[in-house]
């Protein structure tokens, strides 16, 4: 399954409210092919337990990679600046 999509429903049970096809949908952060979204709303009211498995699996080598990425932005900045201070 996407994890965007798991995002989404977790984000609708943080809100409180009981994911549906459309809510999820309108709160994915990027396009996902309708029958993922519906298998992953499916498996959700199947068992809401599932969700919670898969988002503590998904989420810590992402959030690593995630910051990594925002740690060579950063640097590259970094050195950008440092440049331009040493030609002044």
């Amino acid at each position: 399954m996407n994890s965007v999509v798991f995002d989404a429903i977790q984000v609708l049970l943080d809100e409180g409210k009981t994911p549906t096809v459309a809510l999820t949908k309108s709160r994915l952060a990027q396009p996902v092919p309708m029958p993922m979204i519906i298998a992953a709303v499916s498996q959700y009211k199947n068992n809401p337990d599932s969700i919670n498995n898969f988002i503590k699996t998904s989420q810590q080598p992402e959030n690593t990679e995630l910051k990594a990425s925002q740690l060579d932005r950063i640097e590259q900045k970094l050195d950008q600046l440092l440049a331009l201070l040493e030609q002044k």
